[in-house]
C-alpha cells in the first residue's frame, strides 16, 4: 500500500533523531518517511522484511532525507539493545522513538486461542514496546525534547469479539504510555499515544476481508464511499498526527490519546 508521497524540506525536526519499529511497511513506513520529511534521521527498524526496509530508506534518501535501516526484533530484548547502540553510533542520540511493530492475532474466540499465540502478540505489541523505551531513555532524557508515540488501535479502548490477544496488546501498550507519560515528565519528555481504525495496509486488508466476507479484495477503493469523508483511512493520515505531536505545537501535548478513524466511532456512539 501507497504511503504518500515525501518530500523533504520542513526543518520542524530538523536536528532530532527517530526510532520507528516496524518502520518499513505499512503505517510504519509512512511514519518514517514524514519524520525525515520533517527533517529527523530516521532508523527504520524492521524484523523481516529488509527488501521493504531498504525500499523506505531508498525513498527517504531520494527525496533528500536521511536514514538507516536496522534489523531486530521487539521481542528481543538482546537483539533491541544491540540495534540500539547501533543506531545512536551511526545517526546520534535518539530523541523520538515511535512504538509501531505489531502483528494481528488469528481471529480466534477465547476459548479457541492458541497460548503461543498470546504470548507472541502480547510481546510483540507491549513487551517489545516496553523494551524500546527502556532502551533509549536514558539517552533521551539528556536531550532538549524527547518524543514516544505509541501506535495503538481503536480496539485498545473498543475491543471487538475473536481478537483477545491483539486487543489485550494494545491496551497493555496504553497503559505502558500513559505510566510513562507521568514518570518522564520531569525529564521533558512527551508521551502519547495515536490509534488509528481501519487503515488502507496489508493488514487493514485482511482484517477488512474478514469484516466483509469478500475474500477477493485488494484494497480499500471499494469502502470508499461508506468511509468518513469518502475515503478509507491511508497510512499518511496516521503519520500526520504522529509527527504533529512530535513538533513545537505539541509542546504542551502529553498523556493524550488522538484517535484516527474519520469520527467513525463518534458516528456510532
Amino acid at each position: 500500500m501507497g504511503s504518500g508521497a515525501v518530500s523533504v524540506g520542513s526543518d520542524r525536526l530538523a536536528g532530532r533523531v527517530a526510532l520507528v519499529t516496524g518502520g518499513g511497511r505499512g503505517i510504519g513506513r509512512a511514519i518514517s518517511e514524514q519524520l525525515a520529511a520533517a527533517g529527523a534521521a530516521v532508523a527504520v527498524n524492521y524484523r523481516r522484511d529488509a527488501d521493504a526496509a531498504a525500499e523506505t530508506v531508498a525513498t527517504i534518501e531520494t527525496a533528500g532525507g536521511r536514514a538507516v535501516a536496522y534489523a531486530a526484533s521487539v521481542d528481543d530484548a538482546e537483539a533491541m539493545a544491540a540495534m540500539v547502540t547501533t543506531a545512536v553510533a551511526e545517526l546520534g542520540p535518539i530523541d523520538l522513538l515511535v512504538c509501531n511493530a505489531g502483528i494481528a492475532s488469528r481471529g480466534q474466540s477465547v476459548a479457541d486461542t492458541d497460548p503461543d499465540e498470546l504470548v507472541r502478540v502480547l510481546h510483540t505489541h507491549a513487551v517489545g514496546a516496553h523494551h524500546a523505551c527502556r532502551l533509549v531513555l536514558p539517552g533521551m532524557r539528556t536531550r532538549p525534547r524527547g518524543d514516544i508515540v505509541m501506535i495503538s488501535s481503536v480496539a485498545g479502548a473498543s475491543p471487538g469479539p475473536n481478537g483477545a490477544p491483539y486487543n489485550m496488546g494494545k491496551a497493555a501498550l496504553e497503559a505502558l504510555a500513559m505510566t510513562l507519560a507521568k514518570e518522564e515528565l520531569r525529564n521533558g519528555i512527551h508521551v502519547n499515544v495515536v490509534a488509528p481504525g481501519l487503515v488502507e495496509t496489508d493488514m487493514g486488508v485482511r482484517l477488512a476481508r474478514a469484516i466483509t466476507g469478500n475474500r477477493d479484495l485488494q484494497d480499500l477503493r471499494g469502502l470508499d464511499a461508506s468511509s468518513p469523508f469518502g475515503r478509507a483511512c491511508q497510512p499518511s493520515d496516521v503519520a500526520n498526527a504522529v509527527v504533529w505531536l512530535c513538533t513545537d505545537g505539541a509542546g504542551y501535548v502529553t498523556g493524550q490519546r488522538i484517535t484516527v478513524d474519520g469520527g467513525a466511532g463518534s458516528a456510532r456512539a
